[in-house]
């Protein structure tokens, strides 16, 4: 692995020009280009937050975001939306760039890993937005908790290359898997702490055992990080941060341990 990384790092220059075309190719036909990746995100924002905000009243129900809910929900919208796109476009990162895979002389990594760097970059667009959000609810705070955003984004990157990696190769083999990960994605998204609290599931009458299960999910401390760079009190425990740090590991030494496995196997099919 530590060769297959070296050999990634050496062709940089090229990994940096197939993000390029893989975000110009995206926007290329759209009007509004890249305010997309923010007014998608926005807008389940808002539609989250008029559903479980004003219906079902959740935003009075999280301590320190009762009264800043559209932070609460951005924050974990816009780290989701980097995570979605990232694992679902990765299931195609292989078998829809065929010809430049058995013609160029790089790394395979590097297909896989430019999906999750061009979500990556998508995903900085959107923090001057999470900024504002937090100046104008007073949630800005200079200080240590600022430092969870990066430890955040190191651990997600990790996770998502891991899984970028994983799919990518599987995916070419069965096909099957495609719609697999659609559907996994789509539980996910309930199974983390996006939308509501982790306090809710904490309080809950759920069993003990489901509890335990459900912050074995590496993503839930991944997402508290995120939250605490505007709610402190949010930072995960000692244990959950332990989770994301060992989950995301594994999953990076293991995606990358199946791809390089699969990966002849992989060019015979393609």
């Amino acid at each position: 692995m530590t060769s297959g990384v070296a050999e990634v790092w050496n062709h940089r220059d090229a990994l940096r020009l197939l993000v390029r075309r893989d975000l110009a190719v995206k926007y290329q036909q759209s009007l509004l280009g890249y305010l997309w990746s923010l007014i998608e995100p926005l807008a389940m924002g808002a539609i989250y937050w008029f559903v479980f905000g004003v219906l079902y009243g959740t935003g009075r129900h999280l301590g320190a975001a009762d009264d800043s809910y559209p932070l609460f929900l951005v924050t974990g919208i816009f780290a989701w939306s980097w995570a979605n796109s990232a694992v679902s476009e990765a299931t195609t990162a292989l078998t829809g760039q065929a010809r430049l895979i058995t013609t160029m002389k790089l790394p395979r990594q590097v297909f896989p890993l430019g999906r999750v760097i061009g979500r990556f970059a998508e995903y900085l667009a959107g923090l001057p937005v999470l900024v504002a959000l937090a100046i104008y609810f007073d949630k800005l705070h200079v200080g240590l908790s600022l430092l969870a955003l990066p430890l955040a984004v190191l651990l997600q990157f990790a996770l998502l290359a891991g899984v970028a990696l994983l799919l990518s190769s599987v995916t070419v083999l069965v096909r099957d898997v495609d719609r697999i990960t659609r559907l996994l994605t789509r539980l996910l998204f309930y199974a983390t702490p996006i939308i509501y609290p982790l306090s809710l599931v904490r309080h809950s009458r759920l069993p003990e055992w489901v509890k335990i299960g459900y912050e074995l999910n590496p993503l839930v401390g991944i997402f508290q990080l995120h939250r605490a760079v505007w709610y402190p009190g949010e930072f995960p425990s000692a244990g959950l941060l332990a989770v994301s740090v060992v989950g995301s590991a594994t999953l990076l030494v293991a995606g990358w341990w199946v791809f390089r496995r699969l990966e002849r196997a992989v060019l015979k099919e393609l």
